[in-house]
């Protein structure tokens, strides 16, 4: 049976139907179904986060590493009191300040209220609270906290648009709400609030300079991918497109090792205003308007990197913006991407 799509957009939230499609959503929810629905970062595949089975057929439907723990995702702070420690003043500032927002915050796990397997068995749990309003209303509506990791399927591109969780998880899943898109386009900042000092575990739209603006102090880059994941996106690969894909480290216009392949059909993801630098004959997608628009980049780059998926080139080359803190959640999925496959700036 084809997945089941209620439309729900920010401007028919007040809609009187609307009201029976949340309660339908709640009804999936509490018998154990998963369901995709918009956040303001990426869609996200969410079952009660207390249902072990619920959360079974989240890593099923994504072929998700099992030891790849989820984050849940609230809707006011007082559901945090059900199961987390008392927060830290540190912590209930950041939140304050951020919240509804595109960041997570890993805190100590309290009592046995949350599935073992949402929080892959560990002693803590990753929490975010989101800003979009259809998905924030759906967690209201819903009224207990609900586990989603990024709709997709585990290794592929992240889905931006209800569209891509179809193209992915179709007759997987009960459900997908069709709504607004995403606004940011990369999953969430992770904060580890577990350790002091804090540690980004997974960077995102959130930089560790935002953060440390509002605490005051220090917060330590994220962790190695070695390292047993406490987070999301610590340790496999993720966001990549089917063809073999290089990052042109320094960017398309310092670079000209790229050139025209008779045998192979080229790709190239780059901003528009490198258009000029691509080879003749090689297929171009455009990320944003400028190499200077990392926010656009950074929306675009999963629905670039499906378009490449879906096309007929046999090699891919992405433009590799420079390093620096609005471009380190950026890069990061974009290395991740190509499996830190990398073809050298000619300046370097």
């Amino acid at each position: 049976m084809d997945t089941k799509v209620w439309e729900i957009y920010i401007d028919q939230l007040k809609d009187r139907d609307t009201r029976e499609k949340l309660d339908e959503i709640r009804t999936a929810f509490t018998y154990g179904e998963v369901v995709g629905i918009p956040t303001e970062t990426v869609y996200g595949l969410a079952g009660d986060a207390r249902n072990s089975e619920a959360i079974h057929k989240i890593f099923s439907a994504k072929g998700r590493p099992g030891d790849n723990p989820l984050i849940v995702h609230i809707h006011s702070m007082e559901q945090l009191e059900d199961f987390t420690e008392p927060l830290d003043p540190k912590v209930q500032s950041l939140m304050n300040h951020f919240w509804p927002g595109p960041i997570s915050f890993i805190l100590p796990l309290k009592g046995s209220m949350l599935a073992g397997n949402t929080v892959a068995e560990l002693d803590s749990v990753a929490v975010r609270m989101p800003s979009h309003p259809v998905g924030h209303a759906i967690l209201e509506h819903v009224g207990f906290p609900l586990a989603a990791p990024s709709a997709n399927l585990s290794g592929k591109p992240s889905p931006t648009d209800y569209r891509h969780v179809i193209d992915d998880l179709n007759r997987k899943v009960y459900g997908v709400v069709e709504s607004d898109p995403a606004t940011y386009g990369l999953e969430s900042t992770v904060l580890d609030c577990t350790q002091y000092p804090y540690r980004v575990a997974r960077p995102g739209s959130i930089t560790k300079e935002a953060l440390e603006n509002v605490l005051k102090e220090t917060v330590d880059r994220h962790v190695s991918d070695s390292e047993k994941p406490i987070s999301p996106g610590m340790k496999y690969k993720h966001y990549a497109p089917r063809q073999p894909l290089a990052v042109i480290e320094g960017g398309l216009k310092n670079n000209t090792h790229i050139e025209a392949d008779d045998d192979k059909k080229i790709g190239i993801i780059a901003p528009e205003n490198c258009r000029g630098f691509i080879p003749e004959g090689s297929y171009f997608i455009s990320l944003c308007s400028s190499d200077e628009n990392y926010r656009e980049a950074a929306r675009n780059l999963y629905a670039a990197l499906r378009r490449m998926d879906k096309s007929d080139v046999d090699l891919i080359y992405i433009h590799g913006f420079p390093k620096n803190d609005e471009t380190e959640a950026l890069m990061n999925r974009i290395y991740k991407a190509a499996g830190d496959e990398v073809i050298k700036d000619d300046h370097l």
